[in-house]
């Protein structure tokens, strides 16, 4: 599978490089719909709206991007203060602070259209203070 001829990698590579400095960070949650298609953007206002409610300073900076074909595959270090209720968990005030993360994308006609993500949960876990090992 590959990109439309009109679609450049480098070109996906913008569109991720846009959902994180302008939706994620400068907080324009209304532009995820220019970037991504109908069910992938109502998906990820789901996650953004909570996780910015719970971690009203986070961000993510981009460590690399990568694009080839229809696939742009993004390196991130997150960082937040855990200030409102995250899945269960009540505010500790604590900051995690570059957490990795890596996102693989799917680009098609212009838009983002999927993703898969693995987060360095662990990490931001101790950083919030929890202590996770077996009792």
């Amino acid at each position: 599978m590959f990109m439309a001829a009109s679609m450049t990698a480098d070109e996906g590579k913008q569109l991720v490089r846009r959902l994180v400095e302008e939706a994620i960070n400068a907080r324009d949650i209304d532009l995820v719909d220019e970037l991504a298609d109908g069910e992938l953007a109502q998906a990820a206002k789901r996650w953004i709206g909570p996780f910015r409610a719970s971690f009203p300073d986070f961000t993510m900076d981009i460590v690399d991007l990568i694009g080839e074909g229809d696939t742009v595959v993004g390196h991130f270090r997150c960082s937040g203060t855990h200030l409102g209720m995250w899945n269960g968990i009540p505010p500790t005030g604590k900051r995690f602070h570059n957490v990795d993360e890596i996102y693989i994308f799917r680009v098609r006609d212009g838009k983002l259209t999927a993703f898969h993500a693995v987060e360095d949960n662990l990490t931001r876990l101790r950083q919030l203070g929890f202590d996770l090992r077996p009792t």
